[in-house]
């Protein structure tokens, strides 16, 4: 048997994720965003002021790419960092209010794309979608 590269999972979910990354990509950049920094404010929109270093851990990048992507955010007016009042070697994220005036858009832009993802699914292949997502992710962690 022939090995046939679009046969693969693997394949499947390359393509599926550089489609799925090309949307969300261009919606994202009408709001004066790369992709990838909505992660950092997804975890900002939940805790504010959180240490660099904290975002590093929960968004599972580099330092150097969150380093980046926080320098064009600070660039582009929608955060700041200061140092910790306790310690100065620590930085802190905060919000600006250009900042928090994205979490409805950008949002929206995630339940938009998940509508149009599962469009053609029925409910009952949502949840096993999910369960096999999930359990995929488990089983190549370990």
């Amino acid at each position: 048997m022939k090995f046939r590269y679009q046969d693969a999972i693997h394949y499947r979910i390359q393509r599926l994720t550089k489609t799925y990354r090309y949307r969300e990509e261009a919606a994202l950049n009408a709001l004066g965003l790369y992709y990838g920094q909505e992660m950092l404010l997804l975890q900002l929109w939940n805790e504010e002021g959180i240490t660099q270093s904290a975002l590093v851990e929960k968004v599972c990048v580099e330092p150097s790419t969150v380093t980046k992507s926080l320098q064009r955010l600070e660039k582009a007016g929608f955060v700041e960092r200061r140092q910790d009042a306790e310690d100065s070697r620590v930085s802190r994220v905060y919000l600006t209010p250009a900042g928090r005036a994205l979490q409805e858009p950008v949002q929206k832009i995630w339940c938009d794309l998940e509508k149009l993802t599962v469009q053609a699914l029925s409910d009952v292949e949502i949840a096993l979608l999910r369960r096999l997502l999930d359990q995929i992710d488990a089983t190549l962690a370990e």
